[in-house]
């Protein structure tokens, strides 16, 4: 068995200051060198020039020196990303742009055995509203359970209809009332 050298250095580095201070991003939770790996780099980037633009130019504007997008890549090749094959995050599926969609919210109460009931709402997602964060609130507010099922649906247990139309322009200013449509009775699919 024959030695082995080590080619890195061991120890404190001259001319380092100790401990060594790394600084995050608030989009990817990455070191800022590690932002162009990943796959919103756009993102990052818009976050680095509204919270810290000098950074910023250092890293982007200024120092074109990194390879990956920062490093004079293409249009072309940033938009034909490897598809990851193992573990890690993978590739974020890129949002669908919603081609107009009527802004509608619709309510109705589908049955549930013999004299139990849920109300469904649907449309939450043309407004802008996260349907984990509504489901979480309905729940929390009429102290009852409630899932998001299918695309744009939440279903909440117990017929809490006629309180929704007054909850939902009060904790999302941009749903106007007139805005809310009940269908009344509907069976679930």
């Amino acid at each position: 068995m024959g030695e082995t050298e080590c080619l890195l250095p061991v120890g404190p580095q001259p001319g380092v200051q100790y401990p060594l201070k790394v600084e995050y991003c608030g989009n990817c939770s990455m070191p800022f060198e590690y932002c162009e790996n990943y796959p919103d780099i756009e993102g990052c980037k818009e976050w680095l020039s509204k919270n810290l633009p000098d950074k910023f130019e250092s890293l982007y504007v200024g120092g074109d020196t990194g390879g990956g997008a920062a490093g004079g890549e293409t249009e072309a090749d940033g938009e034909e990303k490897k598809r990851q094959k193992r573990g890690g995050k993978g590739m974020m599926k890129a949002k669908k742009k919603e081609a107009e969609v009527e802004k509608k919210i619709i309510l109705s109460i589908a049955p549930r055995g013999k004299r139990k009931a849920v109300t469904v709402v649907q449309g939450l997602k043309t407004f802008g509203v996260d349907l984990k964060v509504a489901s979480k609130f309905f729940s929390s507010k009429f102290a009852c359970s409630s899932s998001v099922t299918g695309d744009d649906e939440i279903v909440i247990q117990g017929d809490v209809k006629d309180d929704l139309f007054d909850i939902l322009p009060e904790k999302w200013p941009e749903i106007d009332e007139d805005l809310i449509d009940d269908i009344g009775e509907k069976k679930r699919s």
